[in-house]
This record gives C-alpha cells, sequence and structure tokens, in this order.
C-alpha cells in the first residue's frame, strides 16, 4: 500500500502524516509517492511525487495548502527529533 519502508526513513512519523495528509487531498491516491534524503546539514527533505493534475490541489491557491501541508509535518517531526524540508515535486 506505502512507497516506503519506514525502517529505512529518517523520519517515519513526519514521512507517514505527509503521505497520509496529500492522499487525501488528490484525486489518484495511488499515484502518490514520497522519498527522503538527508538535506542541508541535519535536515531531512521529503519529497513529494503526485499524478498528473493533482499538484495545483496540493500546493492551492497562493500556496496555502502547502503550507499547512509543512506545518503539520514539521510538527509530526518533532516525534522523530529531525527538522525537515518537504517539497513538491511536479513528476
Amino acid at each position: 500500500m506505502s512507497d516506503f519502508d519506514s525502517n529505512e526513513l529518517e523520519a517515519p512519523t513526519a514521512t507517514a502524516v505527509l503521505e497520509h495528509i496529500v492522499r487525501s487531498i488528490v484525486d489518484d491516491a495511488d499515484a502518490v509517492s514520497v522519498s527522503s534524503s538527508t538535506g542541508r546539514g541535519d535536515k531531512v527533505k521529503l519529497e513529494v511525487r503526485v499524478g498528473p493534475g493533482d499538484l495545483g490541489r496540493v500546493i492551492g491557491r497562493r500556496g496555502r495548502t502547502a503550507q499547512s501541508i509543512r506545518t503539520v509535518v514539521r510538527a509530526a517531526a518533532v516525534n522523530d527529533d529531525v527538522d525537515v524540508d518537504v517539497d513538491f515535486v511536479d513528476a
């Protein structure tokens, strides 16, 4: 069901929260994938890819939805004891 293995991730809670939120917003939930990598410094970079036509739904008007998602995921990352950056990638 999920495109990630929480044993391999640096931020499993934040990644699970991010995937859940994005899947609930988009039309094609099966096309959602979240990947992680080490970003600048100690930050974990989470990249979200969605199906064609769904990127606008995730970003929202003036980027408000994307900013809200970032805020919630950063709060969830406290449980993982890491800082995260969330990028929405056009696939």
